[in-house]
Parts: C-alpha cells; structure tokens; sequence
C-alpha cells in the first residue's frame, strides 16, 4: 500500500464543494475536451501519456475549447454544505500549454432547487477578482468575509479567461449547519430515537482537530456523510510498532448530549482497531494545544469495547452520562482504520 504525497490545504477548514459531501458541478459555459465533474473528484488529478478521445487529448479535469469569440467560460458548482468560504484552490495540475491566464470566483445564497436560469439572473458577490493563474499547480487564495456579505454561501461561479483547462477546484471554509435529523437506513432507524441528530458530522459543524496519526486516511473522513466507498475512505493509521495507541479529537458542531454512538469499522477487515474508547469534554473556545495536553480533564463517554471487523456498532446503554459536551476523542487500541463515527444526541437545551 502506498501514501500519496498530500497536497496543500487549509488547515482547519472543509472543502464546501466536496463530492463527498454532496457537491457538483451544476452547469458550465463548455467542457468539450474534459467533463465539468471532473472539477470536484476528491483525488489528486492525474496525467496518462498517450490517451486520447475523439475530442482529443485526455484530461483529468475540466476543459472548454478555444474559445475564438470574446467572452469567457464559467462553471457553476452547488456546494455539499452551505458555509463561509475561507480559501479558494483553483488546481492546474497537469494543464500546461493550455489552463487559462486568468480566474476569478462568485458566490451567491440560492434554494438548493434553483435551476440554472435562475441563479444566473440573479445578483452574485465576487469573491476573488480576477488573478493570473500558474500552470502546472495548485492556485491558493486566502477569502476574507465581509459584514455585507451572505451568513453563508450555497453556489460558487468559478470564471476563467478566456478558456482552458483546470484540473480541481477546491472550496475550503467553515459549515454553516443545516440542523436536520439523520436520514436512517434500515440498519441504524432500530437504534435511533426521535428528536436525536448527528452531533459530530461535517454538515452539521463537525470538525476533526488533531491526531496521533493519519498516514492512510484523512481525519476528516470519519465524519463524512453515508458509508464509505471503499477502505480508502475512512480515517486510518500505520502500523504502530511501539507502546502506546491512536486518537482523534472531533470538534462538535453545537454542544449536546450523546445518547447514542455508531462506530463503523466499513471494509476494515484485516487492519481494524482491537478496542476503541472515546472520552467527552465541554472546553468551548479551547485551543488545540489545551484538549490534546495530557492534563486536560477529559471524562469517559464510552468505555474500552471491542470492535468488528467490517461492521457497524451502536452503543447506548453502556454509555456515561456527561453532558453536554463540545469535544470528543476516539482512542483506538493499538491502531488501525475507522471508517465513521456518529453521535447521535440533542442540541444543548432541546427537549
């Protein structure tokens, strides 16, 4: 098994526009020589000598044609989570003799229904003005939130001039939460109760804040919505080979009371974790630093339980009774793969 080189980010931050999340590429001006979805493919753009289509060369990205006319091309992409957007990756990998010059992106507060021909009659904030784009690599631009601006953004209008390729567009901010309660399937609806929400997943807020380890899966991929595709979509660690195990930290998206865990260990057959524990801590506002400090006071929400391989675990009874909470920290006893954690409670006052 091998470890991609990560690319840059913004630490901190969610990728809005993430396909995981619900993303997609709603429309665009052209994309004769490489598809708009390919936009938001959450791996890292690749480059295949000698593969051709019909159309032409093949690109791992987005391409329009030579544009002969004036103007410029346009892509309009649906955001997975509303939010407030902080950092803009406009990725050129691959695309050398022909990306575009120049980009700029708008944004615009819109019904998740609104069709094209309504979001484009409608009045957008530029969000970046028209900057010079390097071929070849990844474009960042830092995004600072004005007063005037929407509480959050739903749709992003990313334009390039005059016309070319780009290979990832990547939107990265902070969730506005959308608070609903968790859509269940047949295997969790049994262990759910009225009124519960998932406290931890990223549409609602939750974010991963640090780790132990991460070599084979990001930490934010173990609050990602539905069930992972794949081994390579859960939260993973290498081999340990020394004493001690691994931990995550998760950030709540709203303080609540956990009333039920599910852990699910998805496609993690030969490499789950043995045990798992996870503690709780109400710390609003706390540093990093303070929660992963080996004084901090962390109180036991569940305690060391054994895991399954491939398998989803609910845990309620068996649960502690501290709350509300605004953290949480999931020990894995050595190592191993985690493919999702929910916390399913209730809002800090709900009934």
């Amino acid at each position: 098994m091998s470890h991609a080189p990560s690319a840059a980010t913004f630490t901190g931050l969610v990728d809005l526009a993430a396909k995981l999340l619900g993303g997609r590429v709603l429309a665009c001006s052209d994309d004769f020589f490489a598809a708009k979805d390919n936009l938001l493919e959450p791996q890292p753009a690749i480059f295949v000598p000698g593969k051709y289509t019909e159309q032409g060369k093949w690109m791992d990205g987005w391409e329009s044609r030579r544009r002969r006319t004036p103007g410029h091309d346009w892509a309009i992409v649906v955001l997975g989570a509303p939010g407030v957007v902080r950092g803009l990756d406009i990725d050129t990998s691959h695309f050398l003799g022909n990306h575009p010059p120049y980009a700029s992106v708008e944004a615009v507060a819109a019904d998740s229904s609104a069709t094209v021909e309504q979001l484009q009659a409608m009045t957008w904030t530029e969000i970046l003005p028209q900057v010079p784009l390097a071929p070849g690599t990844q474009n960042m631009f830092t995004v600072s939130h004005t007063a005037h601006w929407p509480e959050a953004f739903t749709h992003l209008r990313l334009k390039i001039f005059p016309d070319g390729g780009v290979a990832r567009f990547r939107v990265h901010g902070v969730v506005h939460p959308q608070w609903a309660e968790h859509e269940a399937d047949d295997v969790l609806a049994p262990h759910l109760r009225e009124g519960e929400v998932d406290l931890v997943a990223v549409k609602h807020g939750g974010l991963a804040l640090a780790c132990s380890d991460s070599f084979f899966g990001p930490m934010n991929n173990l609050i990602l919505p539905g069930r992972s595709e794949n081994m390579g979509g859960g939260w993973e660690t290498r081999r340990r080979r020394g004493p001690g195990h691994d931990w995550i930290v998760l950030r709540l998206g709203a303080p609540g009371n956990i009333e039920l865990i599910e852990v699910d260990t998805n496609f993690f057959k030969g490499n789950f974790p043995d045990t798992c524990s996870i503690d709780g801590i109400h710390a609003a506002g706390a540093q990093v630093t303070e929660l992963i400090d080996r004084e901090t006071p962390w109180q036991p929400v569940l305690p060391q339980t054994k895991l399954r391989a491939h398998e989803r675990q609910f845990f309620r009874d068996t649960l502690s009774g501290h709350g509300p909470l605004t953290h949480i920290r999931l020990n894995i006893f050595p190592d191993g793969g985690v493919s999702r954690i929910r916390m399913f409670g209730r809002l800090q006052g709900a009934a």
